[in-house]
């Protein structure tokens, strides 16, 4: 195993307002307008009562909005189990909190069963993906199979072309166990935080490239933005890349990969160093397929600073980068919605008009970039962003360079925990409807449920909620009547990752649904959908992990709807999975490479 920090130097190295309308605006508009904002910057805060923050920007945030924070609920009085029904009584609002809320009736134990129905276990592989999170991706190399697995300074790369005896060809980051980490990890000092990445066939090179998001890490840097000045100046200044490098790659390994461009997503001082770059970075994996457009998820400055959410600093909104020539990416557009914007009084007026202002909980702004269901360069013209509290959008991209917002919808907030974080396109061309969700933060169900939302976008123009897909319903003989009472996080995390091999599959949508395992929906007609099928793994215990790592059950999946395989990826490792609502699983190479050629 390579050293962390040289071979994360080795993949780093070598291997406004913008929305004040309807309408977004393009970059020389932004830039007029952060220009303008930014000469009347709010300043530091002094004012009886509130905390002395000394960044202006935050100082700002916190003189506009009203204090409306949830207050700490009871277990069993304001929320749980009700004995008549077995059923759990939902928190309708709390803060957001990093410990376990324990309440009556929860089990006292992990789980240890596991439950399946029309899925079965092809394979599990202990220990290859970190216990937080994981981002994937795969591609044909000579002949084999393989399957990324990574988060932050975290990598493993997993031969798979036989997924029932997959082998792991390269590893970076500590190996997990019951005391923790093999290695020690310094939130604070990732010289190179690496967040999502996608990799597509460049037309132009001949040859596959893998761009990778560099962001501003979320977890370990900063609890309460309000009290932490410290921490707050040191992301504002912080020490990775905000945006993104490009790599082409002329192997599956690290060492076969060469740099061929860097661009930060502060495109106003597109030369700053690292320490000096502002906003966010490119959140998540880019939204890119090797031609000539890639969207990515960024707040570009400082003044995106309305939000709620107590350890981030950022509303992002989104920006398109024109990648005819991956070596030399140029900036396109900002694309922003109302209420983003701080010292633009529309901006500011929207976003006082969210019930969720001020409760100092709320994410707003995307996690990732806008959802295509087909390429722009290849005809696409409609795009689906998720913006967390500030809703779900609909865009009409038809001219990369001046995006228009066509509608939006918003649902009854739903805090703590994310809200609309992702969207799944994959049955939009059929059908007409999309699906977008928010995912559980706190733990032991203290926060409201989150549902998969099922939007009707047949004219996107005039977006609308249709229904939610079904809870996942309680295996028969399970040690509980609702999953609440399993422990960790139950909800919904996300359908299908941008660049799963083979496309989507139509009439069939898997999620990662944490302690409720992976959750099959039958969504031949999204308007009635059901539960088709599903596995729920069973959970990992103190023998296995930390507790504090404990309880997510599956955090993220992935589908190689070419094979009809989905893996799972739980906070112990990776399964690898079949279902005959897929097909029959392919053992070997698939007929076609991917990425496409």
């Amino acid at each position: 195993m390579l050293a962390r920090g040289s071979t994360l130097a080795l993949i780093a190295a070598a291997a406004a307002t913008f929305a004040a309308s309807a309408q977004t605006a393009s970059a020389d508009e932004a830039a007029a307008a952060h220009t303008a904002a930014a000469a009347s910057a709010p300043q530091a805060s002094g004012t009886p009562g509130e905390p002395n923050v000394q960044d202006p920007w935050l100082a700002g945030w916190l003189r506009l909005t009203p204090e409306r924070r949830p207050v700490p609920l009871k277990p069993g009085v304001d929320y749980g189990m009700d004995p008549a029904t077995g059923k759990f009584v939902w928190p309708k609002a709390t803060p957001e909190v990093h410990q376990g809320q324990r309440f009556p009736g929860e089990m006292t134990t992990w789980d240890k069963n596991s439950y399946t129905k029309n899925v079965k276990v092809l394979a599990f592989y202990p220990g290859v993906d970190s216990p937080f999170h994981a981002w994937n991706n795969i591609i044909d190399f000579d002949g084999h199979r393989y399957l990324y697995i990574h988060d932050r300074d975290y990598l493993r790369i997993m031969d798979v072309t036989d997924p029932v005896h997959g082998k792991v060809v390269y590893s970076r980051g500590g190996v997990w166990g019951p005391k923790g980490s093999s290695e020690p990890f310094d939130a604070n000092n990732v010289h190179g935080y690496l967040g999502g990445a996608t990799i597509a066939w460049s037309k132009k090179l001949g040859k596959p490239v893998l761009v990778a998001s560099f962001e501003i890490g979320r977890y370990g840097l900063m609890t309460e933005k309000i009290d932490q000045p410290e921490k707050v100046a040191a992301q504002r200044h912080y020490n990775s890349l905000k945006g993104f490098r490009v790599f082409e790659m002329d192997g599956p390994l690290p060492n076969q990969w060469k740099l061929i461009a860097t661009r930060t997503t502060d495109y106003q001082h597109p030369n700053a160093p690292i320490g000096q770059q502002q906003g966010s970075g490119s959140l998540d994996a880019p939204e890119y397929y090797g031609g000539k457009y890639m969207l990515v998820s960024s707040a570009p400055n400082d003044s995106y600073a309305l939000t709620e959410y107590p350890n981030y600093l950022y509303s992002p909104g989104y920006q398109v980068w024109d990648m005819s020539d991956p070596a030399n990416p140029v900036f396109v557009t900002q694309i922003a919605v109302p209420g983003q914007v701080l010292g633009n009084k529309a901006d500011e007026d929207a976003y006082l008009m969210n019930p969720r202002a001020g409760n100092r909980t709320s994410w707003m702004g995307s996690r990732n970039p806008i959802f295509l269901p087909k390429p722009l360069e290849n005809g696409g013209k409609i795009g689906f962003g998720a913006m967390g509290g500030l809703g779900f959008y609909a865009f009409d991209l038809s001219n990369p360079a001046k995006p228009k917002i066509l509608s939006s919808v918003n649902t009854p907030p739903s805090y703590a925990g994310t809200e609309f974080d992702n969207a799944d396109v994959s049955q939009y061309a059929r059908t007409g409807y999309v699906l977008t969700n928010g995912y559980p933060m706190n733990r032991d169900c203290y926060e409201p449920f989150k549902d998969i939302y099922v939007i009707d976008a047949r004219d996107p123009a005039h977006l609308k909620v249709a229904t939610t897909l079904p809870r996942p319903e309680v295996p028969e003989g399970a040690p509980f009547t609702d999953f609440c009472q399993r422990g960790g996080n139950f909800g919904p995390k996300r359908a299908n990752a941008i660049g799963q091999p083979g496309g989507w599959r139509q009439g069939i949508v898997p999620y990662s649904y944490y302690n409720a395992g992976v959750q099959i929906f039958d969504v031949k007609d999204p308007a009635h959908p059901k539960i088709a099928g599903y596995f729920v793994p069973a959970l990992a215990d103190e023998s296995q992990l930390p507790t504090y790592t404990l309880g997510k059950g599956v955090l993220a999946i992935y589908t190689e709807y070419d094979r009809n395989i989905i893996w799972a990826f739980t906070e112990n490792g990776a399964y690898a999975l079949s279902t005959p609502l897929l097909g029959e699983p392919v053992l070997g190479m698939p007929a076609r490479a991917w990425p496409p050629r």
